[in-house]
């Protein structure tokens, strides 16, 4: 839809939802000096304004001339301004909601509809009262965490270990680790130094081989440029292997019909990948060989079980030649690959290897229990996965995209030991 369109349109939605947000904080700010409350009511259309007009400037200046810092700050404040008073209109709707079962209770009845009575039947403040400064409180929570996940959980990466028990596994093979990055999405980085300490804990856990599943960009092959220097550090005796994920194509740019021009976006960033040292799996597979015995290392383009997502790669031709090796590892970005094919037509590939999902960045993992807003979305989403004697595992990626952080799902470097089993 055209952004003249659609822009105004969300403005306005965006005013009706300030507009109801503000009721509530009149409401909770009722009691104190006229001054505090003209001090607050300049602040909350102020950020107001700030925030629908840098929306704005955003879809409507030149991306060149705002410079990506600042359209990430611009994209930030939308965000977490306008999440916050989600949560507090979904307090607000059940004040309402309960007003209007009330009038309408009244309307069969006959009856009078009674002002809110107190909170607890004594006291001076209304249920209304109280569910308005409830619902004021409970904004300020995703406001907070949000703000955190930025400043704190964007780059607070964590090694996850993990024994991957393979049936075929030859001895020669027992104990080998592997790492695993994905979805680096070098474009939405906002810190250097962050991003190279995690390339530099990847390094301390000297994998035997390296595993990149995806997503080295948001788009553009030119977003990878000033990292390149810190990613061709990642290096394993038995070799770095990549393969490509759906941002990876550029299908989320509006190339206004020059197919050469995306065509060479995708060539400049398979050269990234070379000259970082990477061995890149366009549909091929490799070889690695210890005391006589074959492992094989299979890679595909982007291949999705779901339709908002294009398929480029080819299992099929993929696989083809690795009959003879008794374990193989498939690097396939996209989880929903796995139901749409792997584990119905090539149950002998032993374990895949994917990304894709972030688990939303954002979830909550307290002990054994892990829920995030991902599993809604797909069937396998972070973790590994089971089927008889196959495997997934999902790993919840190095970086972000959109939001610039993580709540609760921290960016997350793989390191699998391969054991009999």
């Amino acid at each position: 839809m055209n952004k003249l369109i659609i822009i105004p349109v969300i403005t306005l939605v965006f005013l009706l939802i300030d507009w109801y947000v503000w009721q509530a904080v009149k409401v909770s700010t009722q009691n104190l000096a006229q001054n505090t409350q003209n001090i607050i009511k300049y602040i909350f259309w102020g950020v107001t304004t700030l925030t629908l007009a840098g929306m704005w400037v955003y879809n409507f200046v030149n991306p060149d001339l705002l410079g990506k810092n600042l359209r990430t700050v611009i994209m930030v404040g939308v965000f977490i301004n306008y999440v916050s008073k989600i949560f507090v209109v979904l307090f607000l709707l059940i004040d309402d909601l309960g007003r209007l079962i009330r009038w309408i209770s009244a309307k069969f009845t006959g009856h009078t509809v009674t002002a809110d009575a107190p909170v607890g039947g004594t006291g001076n403040i209304t249920r209304s009262e109280f569910l308005m400064k409830t619902a004021v409180v409970a904004g300020t929570i995703p406001a907070v965490a949000l703000t955190w996940g930025i400043i704190s959980g964007a780059h607070d990466y964590r090694i996850r270990r993990v024994k991957l028990a393979l049936k075929n596994l030859p001895k020669q093979f027992e104990g080998m680790t592997i790492a695993q990055i994905s979805d680096i999405h070098s474009g939405s980085f906002f810190n250097r130094v962050a991003v190279k300490g995690g390339v530099e804990m990847l390094m301390k856990e000297k994998p035997d081989m390296v595993f990149f599943t995806g997503d080295l960009v948001n788009n553009l092959a030119t977003e990878v440029q000033e990292y390149i220097d810190i990613f061709n550090k990642v290096k394993a005796p038995l070799g770095v292997f990549s393969t490509l994920g759906n941002h990876d194509y550029a299908d989320y740019v509006n190339w206004q019909g020059d197919a050469r021009a995306k065509q060479q976006n995708l060539k400049d960033l398979m050269h990234a990948h070379k000259i970082m040292g990477y061995d890149l799996l366009m549909d091929e597979n490799r070889f690695i060989e210890q005391g006589g015995e074959k492992l094989a290392i299979i890679g595909v383009q982007n291949i999705s079980g779901q339709n908002r997502f294009h398929t480029y790669g080819n299992l099929a031709k993929a696989h083809q030649g690795t009959e003879e090796a008794p374990v193989k590892l498939l690097l396939s970005h996209d989880p929903t690959h796995w139901d749409k094919e792997v584990n119905t037509k090539f149950k002998d590939i032993d374990v895949m290897f994917s990304g894709h999902t972030h688990g939303t960045q954002f979830g909550i993992n307290i002990g054994d229990y892990t829920w995030s807003p991902a599993q809604y979305a797909y069937k396998q989403w972070a973790g590994l996965y089971e089927q008889g004697d196959q495997k997934l595992y999902i790993n919840r990626g190095y970086g972000y995209i959109g939001y610039p952080g993580r709540v609760g799902m921290p960016p997350e470097i793989t390191v699998f030991e391969l054991v009999k089993g």
